[in-house]
Formats: structure tokens, sequence, C-alpha cells
């Protein structure tokens, strides 16, 4: 697959120069496919081997920032990865291993209990409980329930305090606090990030601030996927298209 093949409305980005760079990779709609249940994503050999070897490259200037639990991220990349923002960066590992987390939210309960009644008019509703730190309301399998699911995670953020992060066919309800931005920031202030310059690569919406986060620390971001209003300044058309141009680097 050439450059060109990437570039549809936004400019491609240009090979990554990994001594210069500090790496940051969502996962869902990035390194993995979206599927329809968050357990359906799966480890994947080449996904695997492909990060071991850009740690290795990057001297360990490779980090993972994601939406999901940080049990689910070291599930789904088989642990080849140290530095890991999980929930949104409520949960983050630093490159020491050591492991930070927020205390719970003491409402989540209540939003926990609204959206599983929401979800009973519908088996395609999946409510995800995510370490006692958020809750999710995916609705991919059953779309046509979406302006209400939504109606239902902001009804619940107003009485409960806890804040909505709007997704890609998912509402979640979170604990205000932490950032994708916020998380690229802390990593940027250790070592061995901080001596190189901060690359977000993410899909969705809730990736915004991972990429703006990257433009204010003289770095840039990369969507992948569709074009739409971002603060990125590249995008790549699809995962395929983000692995090979990962690849293309390692």
């Amino acid at each position: 697959m050439s450059v060109q093949e990437f570039i549809i409305g936004m400019p491609a980005p240009a090979p990554l120069r990994l001594g210069e760079t500090s790496l940051f990779l969502d996962l869902d709609g990035t390194l993995a496919p979206i599927a329809s249940r968050p357990q359906d994503v799966l480890p994947d050999p080449r996904r695997t081997g492909l990060l071991q070897h850009l740690a290795q490259k990057l001297d360990e200037r490779l980090a993972v920032v994601s939406g999901r639990t940080l049990t689910d991220v070291d599930r789904i990349l088989e642990g080849c990865v140290t530095s890991v923002a999980a929930i949104h960066g409520l949960i983050r590992r630093d490159p020491n291993g050591q492991t930070f987390e927020t205390s719970p939210h003491p409402k989540l309960g209540d939003a926990v209990h609204g959206l599983r009644a929401f979800a009973v008019r519908d088996a395609g509703l999946i409510v995800e409980e995510k370490a006692g730190l958020s809750v999710a309301l995916h609705f991919r399998l059953a779309q046509r329930h979406a302006t209400q699911a939504r109606t239902c995670a902001h009804d619940l953020a107003a009485q409960t305090g806890l804040f909505v992060q709007d997704g890609d066919m998912v509402e979640e309800l979170r604990k205000p606090g932490a950032s994708k931005g916020d998380s690229l920031r802390a990593f940027m202030a250790q070592q061995p990030f901080a001596v190189a310059q901060p690359v977000f690569v993410g899909d969705d919406t809730t990736d915004e601030d991972g990429f703006a986060a990257a433009r204010d620390l003289g770095g840039f971001g990369v969507l992948v996927g569709p074009s739409r209003h971002t603060a990125a300044q590249f995008r790549l058309t699809s995962v395929e298209a983000a692995l090979t141009w990962l690849e293309g680097a390692a």
C-alpha cells in the first residue's frame, strides 16, 4: 500500500522518525478494528509483534492511551506495552510499571443502575462496567435506540455529577478528571518520553484531547478513519492504513 492511498481529504503523515518521536496510540479503531462487542477484540500476533518492535526501536517511548480498562488493554496487547493510560486516563501505568488510579465516584453505582434499567429494552444494548471508575452503554447492535441512549446518559450525568464521554456508538459515564490529553502530558513529563516529539494516533472524538496536547507540546496528531473537524493535522484512512504506516517506521 502506498502513502498516496492513505490520502483522502487530509494529508497523510510522513514516515515516522522514531529517534525523534514519543508515540501515543489509541487502541480500538486505531490498532484494532471496532467490534460490535468490547469482548470481541482479541490478541493479534501482527499487532503484538509490531508493538514489541516499536517499543524497542523507540527506547520504550511508546504508550497506549485507551478508554478500556488496564486489564483489557493488557489482555488484547498481551502485556507487550508497559506505559498505558486506561479509562481515558483515570488509570495510568508509567514507564517504571507504577500504577496511578483515581478514587471511585460515589454516584457511579446510581449510573450503573440507570443504564442497566435502560438496557433491558433491547438485547443489543450492552452495559460495560470499568474497574469501578466508569460505566459505558454500547448501542452499536441496537442503533435504533441511539438517540434515547444518549439522552439517558446525559440525564444520568446531570443527576449524578458524572462526566459524559461521548464516543462512537457508546456513551460512557465516568468520574470527572484526567483526559487522554492529560495522560499524554503526564507521560511527557517523564523519561524516556520527555526527550522527543509527541505523536498521538487515534480515531474517535475521545482522542481529540490527545491530538491537542500533542500539538501544544510541539508534536502532532494523526486521525484514523473518516475526515471530520479535528485537532489532528494528518489522517490515515483505516486501521489497516495505520498499521501499515507504523510497520513502515518499525
